[in-house]
């Protein structure tokens, strides 16, 4: 059983995302502050921790800067609305990966696991893999759900979970056009409310980061009006 803290000083967040994640089936401690839970975490490191940006003694970055000295442990942000920068140096400073608030609870432990998976992978637990974790081939791309790697041209491409998600599940059928809402069923659930324009932001920075290795990536097109399709080559 895989041990998850969570450290926010939103104690509604706390109950609600510990609760799902026991039901899950994984072993949870809360932390209000981000001293309160590194005085925990030199007593007993936990195998993930998903942190508040902004908290009152410690907040996530200091918390997060203290981790990585002594730590590779696997960390997830969560961040304002608004917080795009705080994302950005987060990422720099070895978050993992980060979560918008509000935010979908089944992406959140969708995420958790895939990290979790990538845990495994490189200390060499790797369970047998399925149909829906066997690596994926489609023309210069390739994914390996278990690991979390995404390659293009044998190019090593960092992505979120979201991006992740999203551009397997286009490339899983390539030439078939996959709507904006049928893409916000992937990223999110019926809890949380997004807009069209969630899903454009989350393609516009997936096609940013193919093009940083390639810039004439486009593999990705769009319907204006209807959704978007993968073109394999």
């Amino acid at each position: 059983m895989s041990k998850i803290a969570l450290v926010d000083d939103d104690r509604n967040i706390l109950t609600s995302v510990s609760m799902t994640l026991e039901a899950e089936g994984f072993e949870v401690e809360t932390y209000n502050d981000g001293q309160t839970a590194l005085d925990a975490f030199n007593r007993r490191m936990p195998d993930m921790a998903v942190l508040d940006i902004k908290m009152p003694r410690m907040d996530g970055m200091d918390l997060l800067q203290r981790l990585r000295q002594k730590s590779a442990m696997p960390v997830i942000f969560l961040t304002s609305k608004d917080d795009e920068i705080d994302e950005v140096l987060g990422l720099r400073m070895g978050a993992d990966d980060y979560v918008k608030k509000p935010f979908s609870q089944r992406l959140l432990v969708e995420r958790i696991r895939a990290l979790l998976r990538r845990q495994d992978a490189i200390a060499g637990d790797v369970p047998e893999a399925t149909e829906e974790t066997k690596v994926m081939v489609r023309g210069n791309l390739t994914m390996d759900p278990l690991r979390h790697a995404v390659t293009w041209k044998s190019q090593d491409v960092a992505l979120t979970v979201t991006e992740f998600l999203l551009l397997q599940a286009l490339a899983q059928r390539p030439g078939f056009v996959k709507s904006r809402d049928q893409l916000m069923d992937v990223a999110y659930d019926d809890q949380v409310y997004v807009d069209d324009r969630t899903i454009d932001s989350h393609i516009k920075r997936l096609r940013k980061k193919m093009r940083a290795v390639d810039d004439e990536f486009s593999a990705i097109e769009t319907l204006y009006g209807i959704g978007y399709r993968y073109n394999e080559d």
